[in-house]
């Protein structure tokens, strides 16, 4: 996968369609753990305030409509299907006239429907989640009057680079000239949250650094950024008063997402970087009824730390069925058991998800759970043999 060299299709699809971007007031959220619940929680306190917003995240798990929420409803298959049919003319257009869009990506295309799709609403306040990194994303032809980097970890490394700092420089791409950006750090002296704070200065745009103490769990640290956000929101727009944070309310499927099968309780979220697993097994552990260790299900793309992952695992798992989610830029299941085992980790290697989440069932019973990781992708695929 190749980093791409500019925001010119997606720029050339805006134009085409109007710029629908710029019809409402933009929240803009990059980072590279928290950041699809931390705009949940966004959208959501602005939605009890009275506003009409829309929240746009990615992936989806199960259903590409989970991408985008407005009013506090999903859109419909109609409405959706109208917004694509729009951005896929734009893309006609440019394939006639030789333009930029016609290298428009197919998310490209899809962040030009929902532009469409939330101008068309009416939204008063839209709180677009980043896909991947922040200056080249797909997103970032919107002009955020607030910005939020969440955290940054080594992720994405043969796209982003292969440090904090260069990851950093990246993610930092979406704080615009004049406006404001709250970030995350990891500690007082965060390399990344120090590229944060000096584009800030070099754009004239206000920083704020949220510090989080070493124990806050998850959930602390992302409702910390998301209140520092409403507060950045409304001191650039002082008419948007807001409600307080509403955890319950802010729910993404696949994040710390607790199911069942059967008796069974399984918790499917995708953390897909070893900082991020580490927490959310310290987070989980805590809960009642899941402080014994879990039989984990864990599947990852290639460009994954495979090891990292696995070694988060190290003393948090009582058994570790390696999988994959089917043909494709998939880490190989035998790959990842040999690794796990080398760990250390009592692990096996099970290819089909499906097979792999039936074992775990079997093993854990009622008295131990059963984590499925890794993937976003592993999560979408068997969630639907879950229940709430």
């Amino acid at each position: 996968m190749l980093l791409r060299v500019s925001l010119d299709p997606i720029r050339d699809l805006m134009a085409r369609l109007g710029s629908p971007e710029r019809a409402f007031l933009a929240v803009h959220v990059a980072g590279s753990k928290g950041k699809g619940t931390t705009a949940a929680l966004v959208a959501s306190a602005l939605q009890a305030a009275g506003l009409r917003v829309a929240l746009y995240t990615s992936p989806h798990v199960e259903r590409v409509n989970e991408r985008l929420w407005i009013g506090g409803q999903e859109i419909g298959d109609e409405p959706l299907t109208v917004a694509l049919e729009h951005a896929l003319a734009a893309r006609e257009a440019a394939l006639a006239a030789a333009s930029p869009a016609t290298d428009a990506t197919w998310f490209d295309l899809l962040t030009a429907a929902a532009f469409v799709a939330i101008a068309e609403a009416g939204v008063e306040v839209g709180v677009i989640e980043c896909g991947l990194g922040g200056r080249l994303d797909s997103t970032n032809v919107c002009f955020g009057r607030v910005a939020a980097v969440t955290n940054v970890y080594l992720e994405h490394t043969a796209v982003l680079g292969a440090t904090r700092t260069l990851i950093a420089h990246e993610k930092a791409g979406i704080v615009k000239p004049g406006a404001a950006v709250v970030v995350g750090a990891l500690s007082p002296e965060d390399e990344a949250a120090t590229v944060v704070e000096a584009t800030a200065r070099g754009r004239g745009a206000r920083c704020v650094r949220v510090q989080h103490a070493p124990e806050a769990s998850v959930a602390q640290r992302n409702a910390a950024l998301a209140r520092a956000i409403l507060a950045e929101l409304a001191r650039a727009v002082p008419a948007l008063a807001t409600h307080d944070i509403e955890t319950s309310r802010a729910r993404l499927p696949g994040r710390a997402e607790h199911r069942r099968v059967g008796a069974t309780r399984v918790v499917l979220d995708g953390a897909h970087v070893p900082e991020s697993l580490e927490l959310v097994l310290r987070d989980l552990s805590r809960e009642p009824g899941l402080a014994l260790s879990p039989v984990v299900v864990i599947g990852m793309g290639l460009e994954k730390n495979a090891r990292g992952l696995l070694k988060a695992l190290v003393g948090g798992a009582d058994r570790v069925l390696c999988s994959s989610v089917g043909e494709g830029p998939y880490r190989d299941a035998a790959e990842l058991e040999a690794i796990a085992r080398e760990l250390g980790l009592a692990a096996r290697a099970v290819p089909d998800p499906r097979t792999a989440l039936d074992e775990a069932v079997r093993i854990a019973g009622t008295s131990r759970w059963v984590l499925v990781t890794g993937s976003l992708h592993l999560v979408g695929a068997l969630r639907r043999f879950t229940r709430s």
